[in-house]
């Protein structure tokens, strides 16, 4: 029987199917070495601030290690980076659980799961969704993206339930192993690349409707007037934006810097927070896991949404939001509340990271996709890892989180800023282009 490869094909599904797989099981990067903070503070006997640096210096190279493999992924397609992803993360969580003191572990973690091996699942993966979608580009995205998430879901209580049975070094011998096994077989299953009639920037929330149907409109006209008409209703997402491509990314950028310092607040310091307030690291484990368990509902959630207003009104929704869910944290420290406020902070903020993806495909071209998702994501990671290290430095300062809390709502603030003044520069645009046309065919 004939299988389609095309795009929103059967094939495009299983594919999306395979590929949360994959970013599920390679997403264990991100996680683990949370759940350890504890444990390898206490053996390698360093300060809160110093225990956070192996987190710093995964996100670091997660970071670095997504520009590289978007590049292969360019080049090559998803299969070889996955593949490599596989082996190096074997590699490096074997390689840290030999390790002697706090800087050896963090090198090998940081270096082979990070920026070699965790990297390879996560932005590379999203591109490579993006190019087999075009009707559910959005939700395809969200899915794949859930992956990482679904990670954290299930990673925390299983990585916590071996460190307390046989300790960390062993446990991390085991996952590697797992890792190794499982991911590059799964890896073969990726080899067929998406054709070229996948490229192409996507549309961007409703205006997508409004420029097919003048696009439409134009086609049936009298030549004359749509001339005018139709090269305003065609302009490029960019076009319409009316800032340079370098000037957008660098903005995108800036961005995820700064919505992710805030999102790393909760994410990286939820297990030792609970375990200072006197309720243990296994309850923190649990509340990381059900932050990040309604993170991926969240993320379809935001996936559907995006699909209907853009990647830019999303990502403003949800940086809003997780806004909100951080104010409460500094109010609330009973052990119920901080359950609610984990399950509300993993289902308002789950869907910011991979709008930056979708905003990269409707507003910029195909070629070079990959490197420029890479590029963005390396900004949200790099927003991860000083939040991580800096509220780890502020509660060494201060003795307790309040100070990094405050800290990360005032980043918070900054993205909302950004992505509301791009948001009413292409309103402000399309207003006045709406203008002219109205003149035009007066």
């Amino acid at each position: 029987m004939h299988v389609s490869h095309a795009v929103d094909s059967r094939y495009a599904w299983f594919r999306l199917i395979v590929s949360l797989v994959l970013a599920t099981i390679g997403g264990c990067g991100m996680y683990v070495v949370v759940v350890v903070l504890p444990a390898v503070q206490a053996e390698f006997d360093v300060a809160r601030g110093a225990a956070s640096l192996p987190y710093t210096m995964t996100m670091i190279g997660f970071g670095i290690g997504g520009i590289l493999m978007g590049r292969l992924t360019d080049r090559f397609g998803i299969a070889v980076p996955v593949t490599i992803g596989g082996v190096a993360i074997a590699a490096g969580f074997v390689l840290a659980a030999a390790a002697g003191s706090i800087w050896t572990f963090g090198l090998a973690y940081g270096l082979l799961v990070g920026m070699l091996g965790s990297s390879t699942t996560f932005s590379p993966l999203v591109t490579d969704t993006s190019f087999w979608f075009e009707r559910r580009r959005g939700i395809a995205v969200a899915i794949c993206a859930s992956g990482n998430y679904l990670a954290g879901t299930v990673w925390p209580p299983v990585v916590q339930h071996f460190v307390d049975a046989v300790g960390w070094r062993q446990t991390f011998v085991g996952i590697g192993l797992f890792c190794l096994f499982t991911m590059v077989p799964l890896a073969q299953l990726l080899r067929r690349r998406a054709a070229p009639a996948a490229h192409g920037p996507a549309p961007v929330g409703e205006a997508s409707v409004s420029t097919a149907v003048a696009s439409g409109a134009a086609a049936a006209a009298p030549p004359a007037l749509p001339r005018v008409v139709a090269g305003a209703s065609a302009a490029t997402p960019l076009e319409r934006l009316d800032i340079s491509s370098r000037a957008l990314l660098a903005l995108l950028c800036l961005a995820g810097v700064a919505c992710c310092v805030a999102m790393s607040m909760p994410q990286v310091h939820i297990v030792a927070y609970c375990g200072d307030l006197g309720y243990g690291p296994a309850r923190g484990a649990q509340m990381l896991s059900l932050m990040l368990g309604f993170g991926v509902i969240s993320r379809i959630t935001f996936g559907l949404i995006c699909d209907r207003i853009g990647g830019l009104r999303t990502l403003l929704l949800g940086s809003v939001l997780q806004g909100v869910a951080l104010l409460l944290f500094l109010p609330f420290d009973s052990l119920a509340s901080l359950y609610v406020i984990s399950a509300m902070f993993g289902l308002f903020q789950g869907g910011i990271v991979p709008s930056y993806a979708i905003i990269v495909r409707e507003f910029f071209p195909a070629s070079g996709a990959g490197m420029r998702v890479g590029l963005v994501i390396t900004a949200t990671l790099f927003g991860m890892a000083l939040g991580g290290w800096l509220s780890g430095v502020l509660f060494d300062l201060t003795g307790s989180y309040e100070a990094a809390f405050v800290h990360g709502i005032a980043w918070n603030a900054v993205n909302v800023s950004i992505v509301a003044w791009l948001l009413l520069r292409l309103r402000r645009n399309d207003r006045a282009s709406g203008v002219f046309l109205t003149a035009a065919r007066s």
